[in-house]
């Protein structure tokens, strides 16, 4: 029996691929990382194209995207010489590598455009006062964000655990603050 012959298998893989579509990810990427991740075993792209009934070019493209990511990597299997792959198996550590490299390919060009943009409005006495005041807010606001990010990645993983089981009771450590329990 086949990974892809259990019905929740196919379930999971089916639906990581539709979810990828609502996050701006190729089906057949997501698909392909759903099944790396599911595998006990490392994977070799033929095996990928007939367990997806993908074209072999549409998993090289996935397999080439994912390990992009870095939630995918290739590994050597002995005695056969075909490159296989195994997805990254930490959830904590593929979602921080996922946050980076979307970060780094959609906030930080924004942010870059927004500071540039931001720069030239304030010195634009023609620019309606609600642009300029938008930009700048827009820009503060991403800025900000990513300098969270920036220091919440370095945090370790139990922190990191732990801040997400307390949710809204960490208003409890600000001054000022009342959390809701």
């Amino acid at each position: 029996m086949t990974l892809l012959d259990h019905p929740d298998a196919k379930a999971f893989i089916l639906h990581w691929g539709e979810m990828g579509t609502h996050w701006g990810v190729n089906r057949s990427v997501a698909q392909v990382h759903a099944l790396l991740y599911l595998s006990e075993k490392p994977v070799d792209a033929e095996a990928i194209v007939e367990a997806l009934g993908l074209a072999r070019s549409n998993v090289s493209t996935a397999l080439k995207e994912l390990q992009t990511y870095a939630i995918v990597r290739r590994v050597h299997v002995e005695g056969d010489r075909r490159d296989h792959f195994v997805a990254e198996g930490d959830l904590w550590e593929m979602l921080m590598r996922i946050v980076a490299e979307r970060k780094r390919r959609e906030i930080d060009p924004t942010i870059a455009l927004l500071a540039e943009l931001a720069d030239r409005l304030r010195s634009d006495d023609t620019a309606p006062a609600h642009l300029r005041d938008r930009v700048v807010r827009m820009h503060e606001f991403l800025s900000t964000l990513g300098g969270w990010y920036e220091q919440v990645r370095t945090l370790p993983k139990s922190t990191l655990v732990t801040l997400m089981k307390l949710g809204s009771k960490v208003a409890r450590f600000l001054p000022g603050s009342k959390a809701k329990d």
